[in-house]
């Protein structure tokens, strides 16, 4: 919908880009291993449903109880079973508690730089439109913020996330089984708004585009 700097996508798309931390995601979303994007999928529903009926607080306080009677059962119930077998095997998540979750300062520093890349370019790409360094830009992200108002006033903001999320989970899937019908209709479109801008940037005076 709106103009991007070539310069952004080609800082993304290089090799050192924090884009290429999102390919076990882009995994997740085009379905790869069904069972892992099951679980995700359905854990996101399952957590959007449940803030729609709870508040935030008393859904994380029943996940945590969910996760400690699950635990704490299966302490006890393990240490009755070594009792009544008399073994000795030890703590039943030994494992786990011996595993090593601290995060690393290359690890801290990578989530970092990766955070950092997002934010400049928010925050160029948000001077850029409100300082009007391209009129039809600004115009653009103008209409979008005034179909955003009524949006917003038909769903509240856990609709959006809700909806959101099961189109992150579908229309990527979607696209690729129907991606020759779909790029069709999309070309289409495309080559009408562009028509449409310009006629707009042809009679806007500083409308027009500076050469890039």
């Amino acid at each position: 919908f709106l103009h991007l700097k070539s310069g952004f996508f080609t800082s993304a798309k290089s090799a050192s880009s924090p884009l290429t931390e999102l390919v076990p995601a882009i995994d997740l979303l085009y379905w790869r291993d069904i069972k892992q994007t099951g679980i995700v999928f359905g854990s996101f529903l399952l957590l959007l449903f449940s803030l729609t009926q709870f508040s935030v607080v008393s859904v994380v306080a029943y996940l945590a109880l969910a996760a400690l009677s699950a635990t704490i059962s299966f302490r006890i119930y393990k240490s009755v079973l070594q009792a009544v077998q008399k073994t000795d095997e030890g703590h039943p998540f030994k494992t786990y508690l011996e595993l090593e979750i601290t995060l690393s300062q290359e690890q801290i520093q990578k989530y970092t730089d990766c955070l950092q890349f997002y934010v400049n370019n928010t925050l160029k790409e948000l001077r850029r439109l409100f300082l009007v360094q391209d009129l039809v830009d600004s115009l653009k992200f103008a209409v979008l913020m005034w179909l955003l108002t009524y949006v917003g006033a038909l769903f509240n903001g856990l609709t959006l996330l809700l909806m959101a999320v099961v189109s992150m989970f579908t229309l990527p899937v979607v696209y690729v089984k129907h991606q020759a019908q779909i790029d069709q209709y999309l070309g289409l479109v495309r080559t009408h708004i562009n028509a449409v801008v310009a006629k707009i940037q042809a009679k806007i005076p500083g409308a027009k585009r500076h050469a890039e």
